[in-house]
């Protein structure tokens, strides 16, 4: 008895360092929970600044943006109220500048939510930022000329009979930018999955078991996108939301593959 307890002593001894160096491989050290308190508040900050910086790069640009937008209204907006033009201005240079900042902004979003990474999945999130902005941009242009008609059609032809649709630039605005940015954000999500699987963090089973929850999820978020109540727009935004979830777990499926031969080769 005597022996084994020594034989157990000397293996414990041995793996000890081992487990000690372990954070070498470029994870970062655990932290309490004022740590990752004040981890996300420097998140939060970088975000902010540059969120700040990408809209006075994007001021200059607002009012040829705004004369774009303006092109399915068909005329001049309505300002019912002396600060509607200038909110709509700054709603249009505000959506510009979260598209220039979308980069930084989802590598300091990545870095809070997973937190602990090795250099090599470091690099996986650098490389993946120029994909990530190209999303967001085509799922904004996705937003644009193929969601923005029909909705726009189907709200302005609706009980005509009743009403007219004179639309005001805030309302307008407010429904145009918020549909085009969501829905360059949901562009994201699949290679965000595929980040992940490639990390060990997500497998293709989980997403599958979750389908249920996919659906209610795509149907809260369609709503909040598009504050209608009509069921049209909710299931034109759904729609690409649930084949996104669908492309999601196919690109989950190839990189838990590519995870998994990787730890064979480790």
């Amino acid at each position: 008895m005597a022996r084994l307890r020594l034989r157990r002593a000397r293996a414990t001894a041995t793996v000890s360092p081992a487990a000690i160096a372990a954070p070498n491989d470029g994870h970062q050290l655990e932290m309490s929970l004022m740590e990752h308190l004040d981890e996300l508040r420097k998140r939060l900050t970088r975000a902010m600044l540059a969120l700040v910086v990408g809209v006075v790069i994007a001021f200059p640009l607002a009012d040829p943006a705004l004369s774009y937008l303006q092109q399915p209204y068909g005329d001049r907006f309505q300002a019912l109220d002396p600060t509607s033009p200038i909110i709509s201005y700054f709603r249009v240079a505000l959506l510009l500048g979260a598209i220039l900042s979308i980069p930084l902004t989802t590598y300091q979003v990545m870095m809070f939510i997973v937190p602990g990474l090795t250099r090599r999945e470091k690099r996986i999130v650098f490389s993946a930022l120029p994909a990530i902005t190209g999303l967001f941009l085509l799922g904004a242009a996705f937003s644009w000329f193929l969601l923005i008609p029909p909705a726009l059609n189907f709200l302005q032809n609706f009980q005509t009979d009743n009403f007219v649709a004179q639309w005001t630039a805030d309302g307008y605005l407010g429904f145009i930018t918020a549909l085009i940015f969501w829905m360059g954000v949901a562009f994201e999500t699949p290679l965000i999955f595929f980040i992940l699987s490639l990390m060990g963090l997500i497998e293709t089973r989980v997403m599958i078991h979750n389908w249920r929850i996919a659906i209610i999820g795509s149907a809260v978020a369609a709503a909040f996108i598009t504050p209608t109540i009509d069921p049209v727009n909710l299931f034109l935004v759904m729609g690409p939301l649930l084949t996104l979830y669908v492309f999601s777990i196919f690109l989950v499926a190839i990189g838990s593959r590519i995870n998994r031969g990787r730890s064979v080769a480790a």
